[in-house]
């Protein structure tokens, strides 16, 4: 029987959820026992993460448009516009860890936490642009979900005000736009003929394997990542 794009969609986002009990840092987050530094840590790899997806989000909608795939293209662009909502939000976060501009700007990025947007940038240039619809969309799944227990946990356990927590809050909100995006852009793809199953689940299990190495390198500095 041919699935529909829901039902692809739905199946790659199942295939790809992480285990729950596989992130080393957010449940310490949520109960409070994380030392608060891995809070500005987070806070500061951001500032670093969004602009360089936003960027990545912008190309691959010109790719889209110019490959006449108005749904991919618009996808894209709504999440350009979301980057630039976050980035807008996080300098409360920062402020609240108690980070001036000139430290903020001075904080070296670690390369294990910057190994995700490095491949959304390879992505943006290798990868085709249906593919990299159901690859980003099963990673924000998890990523929202995250950010949806930060945005309770941080303001209960760690004092953070409501305004500092608004970056997470944004991503952990529904985004039933973006969702029928998605949904348009694969199903568009799947009437083109693409092949949107096999290099989008090895580009969505190389993204959550580098959305993991993100927390690994937060919860363990130490090792250098």
């Amino acid at each position: 029987m041919t699935r529909t794009a829901q039902e692809l969609l739905d199946g790659v986002v199942a295939r790809l959820a992480p285990d729950p009990a596989a992130n080393p840092l957010v449940p310490r987050l949520a109960d409070g026992t994380a030392n608060p530094s891995v809070i500005t840590a987070l806070a500061l790899e951001q500032r670093s993460v969004i602009p360089a997806d936003r960027r990545s989000f912008l190309h691959l909608a010109q790719r889209s448009a110019d490959a006449g795939e108005a749904e991919c293209d618009a996808f894209f662009r709504t999440l350009a516009e979301g980057e630039t909502l976050a980035l807008d939000r996080l300098g409360a976060l920062v402020e609240a860890c108690g980070v001036g501009k000139t430290d903020a700007d001075a904080y070296e990025p670690r390369a294990g936490c910057q190994a995700y947007p490095a491949y959304v940038a390879w992505l943006a240039l290798n990868g085709s642009p249906a593919d990299a619809v159901l690859a980003l969309t099963a990673n924000f799944a998890s990523w929202g979900a995250y950010c949806e227990t930060l945005a309770d946990a941080l303001p209960t356990h760690y004092g953070f005000s409501a305004e500092a927590c608004g970056f997470f809050a944004f991503f952990a909100e529904p985004a039933p736009d973006l969702e029928r995006q998605a949904l348009a852009a694969v199903r568009a793809g799947m009437d083109r003929g693409l092949d949107v199953t096999g290099s989008a689940l090895r580009y969505g299990k190389l993204l959550q394997r580098y959305e993991a190495m993100f927390w690994e390198t937060l919860a363990n500095p130490a090792r250098g990542l």
